[in-house]
């Protein structure tokens, strides 16, 4: 599957920072993760901290999936607003789903402060706004209900967003939690710290039969080694619908662009992340060497070829709907790429097992907060391996 155009920000900016090897030699292990982007990343992460034994293959060279591709944003907000969440799941899961992303991204940094190097990661505030008049009720409806259930946050009027920001909105949601990290660093330092705790990897290693048996599954790679396993976790990002018989999820083509450095850290009101209640939406966050990440313009449609033709037309129109709220910051590019991006029915990703694919578990953390999904992923996998319930596990089933 053709995941992204070339020269993503995050790659070209930190190149390949770790080599692992193609498999050549067959094993067997406990588990078995076929993926090595930043969901892949997490489970090992986990499931190493409990000692369970575990070989993760990508058929890419590792992180240069979606990964690299992510604008890596970490918000505790769903794509689907909460009001409208619960129409879908219920209120108390509904509720407890937005709960669990903010322990969620509150968990990814004490993972980062554990690690070895940077990745990128620091607390951010979110700044969400109506788009129009007309999303001032979602704005008022969202305030209450988070703040019912003890989300940290405040609404702010027209009046307050003009003394903040350079661009009017008629009303906004500033959220306390929020963060931003460089996933593609995120993903090799993990699995740095998982190969510590005796995690195989190998990439250049693509699976090319799946054999499922009572006992485990067998997996048969390019290169004819076999990887016997009790247990196999497909994490393998907007791929992994291959392997299902079902849709759960809608394909898309998104598109970012990032500047030049800007001689000024302080860009706009504490640099939070900004996103709009338009969909789809346009979204912006800062970098660690004070440039400036837009995403947006999604179009409805998974085609890699009319996805790359739109690249730069998506990416003048990103230019300019920044500088149009922006009007004293000369946003110049300095990179551009288009990406697949997936969404589920609810906005809620996919965790657990299907029937068609016995001792199989799947982790899709698809939607616009995908690695803090991947986070909630790998707890919920790993507490079900070790025999230990997840408030998530029902929340976030396939037949749900």
């Amino acid at each position: 599957m053709d995941l992204r155009t070339e020269s993503p920000f995050w790659l070209m900016n930190s190149g390949i920072v770790r080599s692992y090897p193609s498999i050549k030699q067959s094993s067997s292990t406990d588990i078995a993760i076929m993926g090595g982007g930043i969901t892949g990343a997490l489970i090992a992460y986990y499931l190493t901290q409990e000692g369970i034994p575990a070989v993760l293959l990508d058929k890419r060279k590792i992180g240069m999936g979606s990964t690299c591709a992510s604008t890596a944003l970490l918000q505790y907000e769903i794509d689907t607003p909460l009001g409208e969440l619960t129409k879908f799941v219920g209120e108390k899961n509904a509720n407890q789903s937005y709960l669990m992303c903010i322990e969620a991204i509150e968990k990814i940094q004490k993972i980062t402060q554990s690690l070895a190097s940077d990745v990128g990661f620091s607390l951010k505030k979110s700044f969400y706004y109506a788009s129009g008049s007309k999303d001032v009720k979602e704005i008022e409806t969202e305030y209450r209900l988070r703040k019912n259930i003890g989300i940290e946050l405040e609404m702010l009027t027209k009046q307050d967003i003009a003394s903040l920001f350079p661009f009017s909105a008629p009303a906004g949601l500033l959220s306390e939690t929020g963060a931003q990290i460089d996933a593609y660093l995120f993903t090799h330092e993990l699995l740095n710290t998982s190969i510590s705790n005796g995690l195989q990897v190998f990439d250049k290693t693509e699976v090319v039969e799946i054999n499922h048996h009572k006992t485990g599954v067998e997996l048969k790679t390019n290169y004819g080694e076999t990887i016997k396993a009790k247990k196999l976790i497909i994490a393998c990002g907007y791929e992994s619908q291959g392997y299902l018989s079902k849709k759960v999820v809608d394909f898309n083509s998104s598109f970012a662009i990032v500047s030049e450095p800007f001689g000024n850290s302080n860009l706009w009101h504490q640099n939070a992340l900004i996103w709009e209640t338009a969909r789809p939406y346009l979204y912006m966050r800062t970098t660690d060497d004070n440039r400036i990440l837009i995403g947006g313009k999604d179009e409805p449609f998974y085609n890699p070829e009319k996805r790359d033709k739109l690249k730069d037309k998506k990416a003048l129109e990103l230019q300019k709907a920044f500088q149009k709220k922006f009007p004293d910051l000369d946003f110049r590019i300095d990179f551009s790429w288009a990406g697949t991006f997936a969404e589920t029915k609810d906005g809620l990703p996919y965790i657990g097992q299907v029937k068609e694919h016995p001792n199989t578990y799947f982790a899709l953390g698809f939607g616009g907060n995908g690695i803090v999904f991947s986070q909630i992923a790998a707890e919920v996998i790993r507490d079900t391996l070790i025999g230990k319930k997840h408030i998530g596990t029902n929340i976030f089933k396939f037949d749900r």
